[in-house]
């Protein structure tokens, strides 16, 4: 049995995260939750902190957790639990597949696109100061070690998945020395052992998002710095029917959080109307990462069955409200489960 950590969140958290690990137990997934908080459902809990050290802790010794929404504020209260707990764990690389959904049509078919996006730096880095009243520094940061390592992980990634080409967004024409690092570090990368196995392109980051619009199916794998990767994820799941349908991993060399990307939507917390999919396709990651990592191919098929029982369910339209559909959280769980079987 694989022992996983269980961060529900708060908003609809809770709600969903109950959904996928039923849906997960009855497919057969082999897993013991140990379950811990984040956010405010740790500040409720009696925790001073969004983060506790116990979560960290968990998350550090048993190498894997599937993590629900928390609350982030905007322009005040406390800082983001998602940063912090990629700070905390090293989670570098920041994953995000988008793809088409038969069954829901959108603007856009076959999208297939994989957003790689490093994690620790940039402007995310969070180094901010006020100079003087009215006048804020905000200080953008990138190493050659950081450069390097979201390219050899992007491009391995796309090697092991079948992907044929990588495209790299940047804005060196104005930051030159950061994002010229960045851009230098992937060609380098992919100089020194992919280019036999991968096309490569490099694309200012505004006329990346033109073409985007234009057309996403030109693209494969997406790889960036912080900040535009954040950007950049959102617009791609726009493409394919928003963030409730679009998983997300972060991922580092000793441990991996399977999260939604989505918010914590307080405002139908309790409601039972939560869409669980983004949470349950970032379990079927989850899965499949613990397939290749743990070497258990038992993970694999039950990452199958479930991705297949999501898809016909879809397809057979069982879909929750933001998807136009009339089912709730658990009748949702309820038509995969069907499914499964």
């Amino acid at each position: 049995m694989t022992k996983a950590v269980l961060i529900e969140g708060d908003g609809i958290g809770p709600e969903v995260s109950a959904a996928v690990v039923r849906i997960l137990g009855e497919a057969g997934a082999d897993i013991q939750w140990e379950r811990h908080q984040a956010g405010l459902a740790a500040i409720e809990a009696g925790s001073t902190k969004t983060l506790p050290d116990a979560t960290v802790e968990a998350v550090r010794r048993n190498g894997i957790a599937l993590k629900g929404p928390c609350t982030t504020p905007v322009g005040g209260g406390f800082s983001s639990v998602n940063v912090a707990i990629r700070k905390a764990c090293n989670l570098y690389a920041a994953l995000r597949p988008v793809r088409s959904l038969a069954g829901h049509a959108t603007r856009y078919s076959d999208v297939d696109i994989i957003v790689v996006r490093e994690n620790t730096e940039g402007l995310y880095a969070g180094i901010e100061n006020e100079i003087t009243p009215g006048v804020v520094t905000s200080l953008k940061v990138a190493t050659r070690t950081a450069c390097t390592r979201i390219a050899e992980f992007g491009m391995r990634m796309a090697v092991d998945r079948g992907r044929k080409k990588v495209s790299v967004f940047h804005k060196a024409n104005i930051m030159k020395l950061s994002d010229g690092l960045f851009i230098r570090c992937a060609h380098e990368v992919w100089e020194a052992a992919y280019t036999d196995r991968l096309e490569y392109e490099e694309l200012i980051i505004d006329a990346a998002c033109m073409r985007l619009v234009q057309d996403p199916t030109r693209f494969d794998v997406v790889l960036m710095e912080n900040l535009y990767g954040d950007v950049i994820s959102d617009l791609c799941a726009g493409l394919v029917g928003g963030l409730g349908v679009t998983p997300g991993a972060n991922i580092g060399d000793e441990a991996a959080v399977f999260e939604a990307v989505h918010g914590s939507a307080p405002d139908i917390a309790g409601k039972g109307v939560a869409n669980p999919l983004a949470l349950l396709m970032s379990g079927v990651m989850m899965l499949n990462h613990l397939a290749v990592a743990r070497s258990d191919t038992r993970h694999k098929a039950v990452a199958t069955r479930i991705r297949d029982a999501y898809n016909q369910a879809i397809i057979d339209g069982c879909k929750t409200r933001d998807l136009d559909g009339s089912l709730g959280t658990e009748a949702f769980a309820d038509a995969v489960i069907s499914r499964l079987r």
